[in-house]
């Protein structure tokens, strides 16, 4: 791949979320040796080039194996980093969609900013966290996926907190699939708060499996994009894989494995404690939840957010925060878990206001007569 770059001898029309002067602008072009390549990377009709003319304010026109790159100086390199990158990913055998395109340029925003510290490679590029079984390799896609995954290795007790489509229960499966072909680990145990049900499955048709499968489908299908299906399902049959309900894990210790809890924010505070006490040796845990979705009876804490605030400087935990900055599902949930943040954090606000205004007026009221 060769690059160039020139000058621009004109103020020419650029699509550009602000108003830069004419000496700012620059072109860059780059040049991809591999021509089996180049439709993956700029993407079906050029629209992997369109997200990032849109995303970076940039101009990106493409001809043959060559694109060239029109815009402000900084937005121009953040160009070409992202589209270094992804020709990177192809040259590995990786696809690439438009959501990795946005993950890509927010990883590129994020490294700039150091806001995280991937390895490098030898080539001097970022290398960004992935993890790998027989059937696929996922490769983080926004700054906080990178911080996950890379806390999976060095912690034995991992949280990850955010909203719904950023990744976390499906990243947390995927390294836990992988551990397990290693051989790192003996077993895997996925389990989620059955809270549809009160966790009284007895009343429900069916033996164990067909009462919890409903509540714990997403796992299911999570497990399957990372193993063969006849695999899960010998390990299934043979205790190696454990799919179950929380209340299936009182009075246990799991050793040897990677544990997995999902939907944590509907635990109490008594059922956190009892999972996180069942942490046996050459074991490691991986809790994921959404601490502004829980479905718990109205009073009661939530165990997610209560065992964050304990142990969030406890050696040996660590926790990553998600924003909808993270969604890496269709563009516009983004948007709608951002407007729900929004409207929360405004109630939140609103209500801490009344509060105060409450207290202080018990506190400097008038003396009655």
């Amino acid at each position: 791949m060769t690059v160039e770059r020139t000058a621009s001898p004109t103020s020419a029309p650029v699509i550009a979320p602000r108003l830069v002067p004419a000496s700012d602008i620059t072109h860059v072009v780059l040049a991809f040796d591999d021509n089996r390549l180049i439709g993956d990377l700029f993407g079906q009709f050029d629209q992997n080039l369109a997200v990032i003319e849109q995303r970076l304010g940039v101009e990106a026109v493409a001809r043959g194996n060559q694109v060239t790159i029109k815009g402000p100086h900084e937005s121009c390199e953040h160009a070409r980093d992202v589209l270094e990158q992804l020709y990177d990913r192809l040259q590995k055998g990786l696809d690439v969609h438009p959501t990795d395109v946005e993950g890509a340029i927010k990883l590129v925003a994020a490294a700039k900013a150091q806001l995280t510290l991937p390895t490098m490679e030898p080539k001097g590029r970022l290398a960004y966290a992935q993890v790998s079984t027989r059937r696929r390799t996922v490769v983080a896609r926004t700054p906080a996926q990178d911080a996950y995954l890379r806390a999976m290795d060095r912690a034995d007790l991992v949280f990850g907190a955010g909203p719904a489509g950023t990744g976390k229960t499906f990243l947390a499966v995927a390294y836990a699939a992988a551990l397990l072909e290693r051989g790192d680990v003996a077993r895997l145990i996925l389990s989620r708060p059955a809270v549809e049900a009160g966790e009284r499955l007895g009343f429900l048709p069916g033996d164990m499996r067909e009462k919890v499968d409903p509540y714990l489908r997403p796992l299911y299908d999570a497990l399957y994009e990372m193993m063969p299906p006849e695999k899960v399902e010998r390990g299934l049959q043979s205790g190696m894989i454990e799919v179950a309900p929380l209340a299936f894990m009182r009075g246990r210790t799991l050793t040897n494995a990677i544990v997995l809890l999902d939907e944590a924010q509907n635990t109490t505070s008594m059922q956190m404690k009892m999972f996180l006490t069942r942490l046996g040796e050459n074991s490691k845990m991986i809790i994921t939840g959404d601490p502004t979705q829980v479905d718990l009876p109205p009073g009661q804490v939530s165990g997610l957010g209560e065992a964050i605030g304990i142990l969030d400087q406890v050696p040996g935990v660590a926790l990553v925060r998600f924003t909808a900055a993270d969604v890496v599902r269709h563009e516009l949930v983004g948007r709608i878990v951002a407007a729900y943040e929004k409207v929360g954090a405004e109630r939140t606000a609103a209500r801490d206001a009344r509060e105060a205004r409450r207290t202080g007026g018990e506190a400097t009221g008038a003396p009655t007569s």
